[in-house]
Formats: C-alpha cells, structure tokens, sequence
C-alpha cells in the first residue's frame, strides 16, 4: 500500500513541477531582504518562520508563485500569507528562481526531538493510523523527512515545530489550500491536536 501510495504521489508531481534553473550567486545578492525572518542562510531562527535551507529549489519557486498569485486574486487563489504576499509581490520568475538556487544550495541546521514525542511520533509519521485513514507521512515525505524534489514533496525534517504545526492547521482549517490535488487538507482534517503536536515536535529532530 506504502509503495503504490509513493508511486501515485511521484506521477502527480511530476505532472505538475515547475521547472527552476536559478544562479545562486545571483540569489546570494538578492536575497538580503529574506535574511530578517529566514536568516542569511535560510536558517530562520524565528519558530514561526520556516527553515528555507536546503529545500527542494523547485518547491521554493512553486512557493513564491503562488504567494505571489495570493497578492494578486486578494488570497482566493494560490498561497495566502500577509507577509509573504507583499514580498513576492515584486519578484519576477527569474527572481524566485535565482533565490530559491541559492536557499537550496544551503545547508539546514538540524533540530531537535523531545524525548516524550520520540516514539508516538515515529509511529505516526512511518505508520500512519489506517483506522482513522491517516496515511503514513513517509510515503511522500520519505524515511528521514527530505521529501521528493523531483514529485514536488518538500523537506520536511529539521523544521520548527511551531511553524510545522501551524501549517498542518492551516491546512486542517482550509485556509492554506495551495496543496497538490488537496492531499495534504485530506490528512490534515483527521489529525488531533494531539496528532499535530507529536508529529511537528517528531519531525524537528527527523534526519
């Protein structure tokens, strides 16, 4: 079941990748801007902001598209966020393609796991919970969390768990909707808040 899962989450994202071809010495310069909530090399040290080092380049791109898209149809399409809005607002593609060059090209600092959510967590993101029809996070996201650049499934590990957590919620709640083909919201309205809470706490120490 894992396996066929993994296929059709790879043939969904390749169907729908964007291609990125960015200089990263060129994202290094623009990049300045970025560094107050993601830190000069995409390490945020900010719990609410997400680590960018590292990333998969073309999730960053499909990111900044969309946030973009968000600033341009008032959050009715693409990926709303009051912050992120106004600063890809100006970008032109080349743009997020030379940023997300050089985020990707860096390396992410590794975070932590509390003992208490060690071993509900990896049941979890390994398992699943069939009789809740959760599927098991790493048939997109992968044993260690690195996700898959080329189906368009970003790293996940590493992440604060407080930004994880919000998004999860987010996408529980239907108010981040720029997942592909809704399976992320599908997972996301099953989960507890318990769920929420050891998973995002599992995954900042996955690696």
């Amino acid at each position: 079941m894992k396996k066929l899962c993994l296929l059709v989450c790879m043939s969904l994202g390749l169907s729908t990748s964007v291609m990125a071809e960015g200089d990263a010495e060129a994202g290094k310069a623009k990049s300045a801007v970025c560094a107050a909530c993601h830190g000069p090399d995409g390490n945020s040290m900010i719990d609410m902001n997400p680590k960018i080092a590292g990333q998969h380049e073309k999730y960053l791109v499909k990111q900044l598209m969309e946030f973009k898209l968000a600033s341009q149809t008032g959050g009715e399409e693409g990926r709303n966020n009051a912050v992120m809005n106004g600063m890809a607002a100006p970008l032109s593609e080349q743009d997020m393609k030379d940023l997300a060059a050089y985020f990707s090209s860096q390396t992410q600092k590794a975070g932590e796991t509390p003992e208490q959510y060690v071993e509900a967590g990896r049941a979890l993101y390994q398992g699943g919970d069939e009789s809740r029809g959760i599927t098991a996070c790493i048939a997109c996201h992968g044993p260690s969390g690195k996700g898959m650049g080329l189906a368009g499934f970003p790293t996940i590990s590493g992440q604060h768990a407080t930004y994880t957590a919000a998004q999860l919620k987010a996408f529980r709640a239907g108010q981040r909707h720029n997942d592909m083909n809704g399976m992320m919201r599908d997972i996301a309205m099953k989960l507890t808040d318990e769920d929420i809470e050891i998973l995002s706490n599992y995954i900042a120490g996955l690696h």
